[in-house]
């Protein structure tokens, strides 16, 4: 049995990873590591009146996300920075897994409008609330004369 610290392996990095010496097929992400995986997760909910997005995005402040509608697609984006400059005066750190990074989603949402959109960002969920498109009326006549 091998030892580890916070629920991950201390050898984790020497022997997780088969193609580690190869970088393009390692999923390493700097973000959040080999949990990038669980990184945004999405619940999409349908109302009577609206869909309705809940986005994990833990750790992030409010300033840190932006959510933007162009041709149709929703995109969220959260970018975190550390500062590198600081120091801890208590101590060296033994192992650091904190680091800056960027992650995004798009959704395709069709013919929606920016101002009709809304987001509120609570407790590491954005919430997002988008209204359902009016189905079009088909014309009650079918039939066309032959001339």
């Amino acid at each position: 049995m091998l030892p580890s610290i916070f629920g991950e392996n201390l050898f984790d990095d020497f022997f997780g990873n088969d193609f580690g010496f190869f970088p393009a097929w390692n999923e390493h992400s700097p973000l959040y590591g080999k949990h990038a995986k669980n990184l945004m997760k999405t619940d999409v909910r349908e109302t009577d009146e609206c869909y309705e997005l809940d986005v994990d995005l833990p750790g992030f402040q409010k300033d840190e996300i932006h959510v933007d509608l162009k041709d149709g697609y929703l995109t969220i984006r959260a970018a975190k920075g550390l500062d590198k400059d600081t120091q801890d005066k208590k101590g060296k750190y033994i192992r650091q897994e904190r680091y800056a990074g960027a992650c995004s989603r798009s959704f395709y949402v069709g013919d929606v409008e920016s101002k009709d959109v809304s987001a509120k960002y609570e407790n590491g969920i954005l919430t997002l609330s988008l209204p359902k498109q009016v189905k079009k009326e088909l014309p009650a006549s079918t039939s066309i004369a032959i001339g």
